[in-house]
């Protein structure tokens, strides 16, 4: 099991990440929805060109980058820095989930009133997975996973 464990731990973000870039890509009308609403709120809080940009743009900046995340997780050289871009991206959409008027339950317009938590949902699955990978890699980051001389002072805080 520990031998397929990365695997299915890789599986589970580039299932998540590919299956959402057509809706990125293609403009529908759930993704234009949430860039909407992110781009709205950024404006709100007084990132206006910001906000501007990421509600006309921010689709395809993302979902180039979880394609590029998905690519290097599939390399197994590269997966740990895979996995720490989809850590990256994830948190991102965690956040904007908890955070802003999108919630944790989507309202999509002409959907079930409720919303829908699925995506908020596969985001934290995904983001879990690419952490539990980070730690399995850790050792391919400089400084992380090295055991530290017996005779070094260590302080913490």
């Amino acid at each position: 099991m520990k031998k397929y464990l990365p695997y299915v731990l890789v599986a589970v973000p580039v299932f998540v990440f590919l299956q959402s870039l057509p809706f990125k890509f293609s403009g529908a009308q759930e993704t234009i929805y949430i860039f909407d609403t992110i781009g709205a709120w950024m404006t709100d809080i007084g990132l206006g060109g910001i906000g501007d940009v990421f509600a006309r743009y921010g689709a395809y900046g993302v979902g180039s980058v979880e394609l590029i995340a998905s690519i290097l997780l599939l390399i197994p050289a590269t997966r740990h820095i895979g996995a720490l871009v989809g850590v990256g991206v994830l948190s991102g959409a965690i956040f904007f989930h908890l955070f802003t008027p999108l919630g944790v339950a989507v309202e999509f317009p002409g959907a079930a009133p409720g919303g829908e938590p699925s995506l908020f949902v596969m985001a934290v699955i995904a983001w879990l997975a690419q952490a539990a990978l980070l730690f399995i890699y850790r050792d391919r980051f400089p400084g992380f996973g090295k055991k530290q001389d017996s005779g070094a002072v260590v302080m913490t805080l």
